[in-house]
């Protein structure tokens, strides 16, 4: 064992310690160190519960509500559909989680938390989604004995499978409405300015080839994806601005060769959702596809970012799990993916919000 294992073995022993966590409190020392930890070891246990909170306050309404102007308990009541107790309850649980802020007790207004929340929409499109993924994980044990194909969120991701438009539009909308922050930090972290042509793959309705295309004008765009999702892609950029710039292929991935001529591909939170199976055939495919010199981009949550580690590994790990498929990869695992494919010159790109997304481009 190693000194620096044996100092960390001591030094849990004695954050063990009933009697050493009594002095910490007392001690003016470390006394607000001994509340930090205690705080989130408590946030740890009861974060299921702050979770449900702000499930509750996004099918309310409420932030909307507080948005402009203060609202009361009453109010809020008649609004929400809920008894006043209930309503006041809820109120007073947001406030405890900064949502909202509660002025002299009778109204309650908008949140530090709860306006940062209005800023990213997706937040609450995901937050509606969670219900699916909250029923999977009721009995965690149960779903990690076994990669189970019967779980709800292995139903809503099933487009490999699909070829039901209804279905194809849920998944695809909701990727969509979580695109924003995405699209953003990946437009910050790469120039695109050196390509003619990108090609999403698994681009789904066009929401990050949207945002290239608004941010690049002269570049060449190419959406592939499977061939419910290009319908329902097409007819959504029918009417738009980008109509005439814009390629849409309807392919199978993992199936079909893919459209050949672009010097740019970038795949937008799919490899994570793929085992590595899966991910090496499509990364051939990639190769294969792009011109000689051509680049490939790789936007998704990364396993061992720093400051991210619990979004990518707690987080990412139990619903892809739940899903069936897919996990979280550290860049030096993408890179010997990359590097098996034919990539060189893989770099790690600097995103503004690592917590959000990570990338790699590769040559």
């Amino acid at each position: 064992m190693s000194l620096a294992d044996r100092f960390a073995a001591w030094r849990n022993r004695l954050i063990a310690s009933p009697a050493f966590q009594a002095w910490a409190v007392r001690n003016p020392l470390t006394r607000g160190i001994a509340r930090q930890k205690a705080r989130a070891t408590f946030d740890l246990v009861a974060g299921f519960v702050y979770a449900q909170v702000l499930s509750a306050v996004v099918e309310t309404g409420l932030l909307e509500t507080v948005r402009l102007a203060p609202t009361d308990p009453r109010k809020f009541s008649d609004l929400s559909g809920l008894p006043p107790e209930g309503a006041l309850r809820l109120l007073r649980a947001a406030a405890a989680l900064d949502l909202v802020r509660e002025i002299a007790g009778t109204r309650f207004a908008l949140g530090e938390t709860g306006a940062a929340l209005l800023g990213n929409p997706s937040v609450f499109a995901m937050v509606r989604h969670h219900k699916a993924f909250y029923r999977d994980i009721a009995d965690p044990l149960a779903l990690l004995r076994a990669r189970r194909t019967d779980t709800e969120l292995a139903r809503f991701w099933a487009y490999e499978a699909s070829a039901d438009t209804d279905e194809a539009a849920a998944y695809s909308a909701l990727m969509a409405e979580t695109q924003a922050l995405i699209a953003r930090a990946v437009l910050e972290a790469y120039d695109f300015r050196r390509h003619r042509t990108v090609m999403d793959v698994g681009g789904g309705l066009g929401a990050f080839l949207s945002a290239v295309g608004a941010a690049h004008s002269g570049l060449g765009l190419v959406l592939v994806d499977l061939p419910p999702v290009a319908a329902l892609a097409e007819a959504g950029f029918a009417a738009g601005p980008m109509k005439d710039r814009l390629r849409i292929e309807p392919r199978d991935m993992l199936r079909e060769p893919l459209p050949e001529g672009a010097d740019l591909v970038t795949l937008v939170r799919v490899v994570h959702d793929h085992d590595d199976r899966a991910v090496r055939l499509l990364l051939s495919s990639i190769r294969r596809a792009l011109v000689p010199g051509g680049a490939l981009l790789i936007a998704e949550p990364m396993a061992g970012i720093k400051g991210a580690e619990a979004m990518a590994d707690a987080y990412f790990g139990l619903y892809l799990w739940a899903m069936g498929r897919g996990a979280p990869r550290r860049p030096e695992e993408l890179k010997s993916l990359l590097n098996e494919a034919g990539f060189q010159d893989v770099r790690q790109l600097k995103t503004v919000e690592p917590l959000l997304v990570s990338a790699l481009i590769a040559r």
